[in-house]
């Protein structure tokens, strides 16, 4: 496939997605208990029991599980385990690319892919690891690519495509066919076996072939404790969250589109005449005086503040952009782009600390002198604050149709949809191993698979069904 096939792909997916979006109101904040029935869309029905005890899903859908921790890959390795973030890319033939990132964090040897001992890390040469481990103990996150025939439902090969790195977590796909892998950890050179400093994000090419990536640390975009990325096919800029209580939102402005390695400007996200807004909605002690409520359903229009030192060796660019004026909000997680707009959730902002979910619109001029005029704006579309509708949002995904998926991060998790009339249900429930939070959803290109994984137990499921009866 080449690089035109893949950015019409992701522009086909960002337009389609973003659809469903265009006549939101704002009383798709709010809990829908209280819309009028005529008003809702019909949903895809209750979920149903699974016979085999692992997942419930709505009559008619059915899910597969095409891949568990620990099977040999076709490049010798083993699986590792705790699945997180992941994207598709077109492949030849049909084929579905999927890139899987793993969070295992140093020192959990059972939960790598060179196994306890070890003895695997011979199959991989010192200098396609971007921490070798002194030999002894490597980065163990990295990522994994599948090949998934979605005619037969059956995996062609799955091998390591980056490995060295630590704490996978999120990430998102770009427009020039590659996946953006982000590292939930600063960790720093000496740590445990650790050669180098850790904290940064890595591109991954979508290839069918099995190769590891060259493991170049994309420095410019921040060392701090990366959670997920999205990028503007328009403008080629990243955006990031980081999985902090206090954490910021950031734009990466490269010097050269579609080229992230050859550097470029970081930024933090502000409110416009309103510096260093805590956005978190989080209730204060009585007689306390806390922070004004941030306001759900509202427009707010934001400028982007230059932030230096983006290597940050004392993991505190979020402190030193608060304290220039920059917006916090509580543990930036899942982040989706759509056609001129993005989404992102917070997994513990709200009045109950239990999940909000923001829309950011670019500017038409976004990282050019005139958007001081032009500015972006943003809006606290979803705040329940109520756990039998979602908790701890977390990995998210926008379907080719416009509905938001969301991955849950708490005990029974589910997987929630957010329809573009503001309406949340439930999607599927994780029933068969409800200690272990979802993540990782992702359509396919041809928007007929959705995958997701059971991250603990190191499970991918690709789940199908009739999609096309979303809507009455």
């Amino acid at each position: 496939m080449n690089e035109s096939t893949s950015r019409r792909h992701f522009l086909r997916q960002a337009s389609l997605a973003s659809l469903g979006f265009m006549t939101l109101s704002h009383y798709a904040c709010q809990s829908p208990a209280g819309k009028p029935a005529a008003a809702l869309p019909r949903i895809f029905g209750p979920l149903q029991p699974d016979p085999a005890g692992l997942f419930s899903l709505p009559e008619g859908f059915s899910y597969r599980v095409i891949s568990r921790w620990g099977e040999e890959m076709a490049d010798g390795l083993l699986l590792p385990n705790r699945a997180d973030g992941m994207a598709t890319f077109p492949g030849p033939d049909g084929k579905v690319i999927l890139i899987r990132n793993h969070e295992v964090s140093s020192g959990d040897l059972s939960s790598g892919a060179f196994g306890e001992d070890q003895r695997l890390l011979e199959k991989v040469r010192p200098e396609q690891c971007y921490d070798y481990g002194q030999g002894q103990q490597p980065g163990l996150g990295g990522t994994t690519t599948l090949v998934y025939n979605e005619e037969t439902g059956e995996v062609e090969k799955q091998f390591m495509s980056l490995a060295g790195t630590t704490r996978n977590c999120a990430g998102g796909p770009t427009p020039w066919n590659s996946w953006i892998t982000c590292e939930e950890t600063v960790e720093k050179a000496g740590f445990q076996k650790n050669e180098k400093d850790h904290g940064y994000n890595f591109e991954v090419p979508a290839s069918t072939e099995p190769g590891l990536a060259e493991p170049v640390p994309l420095k410019a975009m921040g060392r701090f404790n990366h959670e997920a990325v999205c990028v503007d096919p328009r403008t080629s800029i990243v955006y990031q969250t980081e999985d902090r209580g206090d954490g910021l939102i950031y734009r990466f402005i490269p010097h050269v589109p579609e080229q992230l390695a050859r550097g470029g400007r970081l930024q933090v996200l502000a409110i416009k005449g309103r510096p260093s807004t805590d956005t978190r909605n989080w209730p204060v002690e009585e007689g306390e005086a806390g922070p004004p409520p941030f306001p759900v359903g509202e427009w707010v229009e934001v400028e982007w503040l230059d932030i230096d030192q983006v290597e940050s060796p004392e993991d505190d660019l979020r402190h030193r952009g608060f304290a220039a004026g920059a917006a916090r909000f509580a543990r930036g997680e899942g982040m989706w782009f759509g056609e001129e707009e993005l989404f992102f959730a917070c997994t513990n902002g709200g009045q109950i600390g239990k999940g909000q979910v923001f829309r950011y619109q670019p500017s038409s001029v976004e990282g050019t002198p005139a958007e001081v005029d032009q500015p972006g704006r943003l809006m606290l579309f979803a705040e329940p604050n109520d756990v039998n509708i979602v908790q701890s949002c977390d990995n998210l995904t926008v379907s080719p149709w416009g509905d938001l998926f969301l991955c849950e991060d708490d005990s029974n998790p589910r997987l929630v949809r957010l329809t573009p009339q503001g309406e949340f249900s439930h999607f599927g429930a994780n029933i068969g191993h409800p200690d272990s939070e979802l993540t990782g959803v992702c359509f396919s290109p041809s928007g007929k698979t959705l995958f997701v994984n059971i991250q603990h137990y190191g499970l991918t499921l690709a789940i199908t069904g009739p999609w096309e009866g979303r809507v009455a």
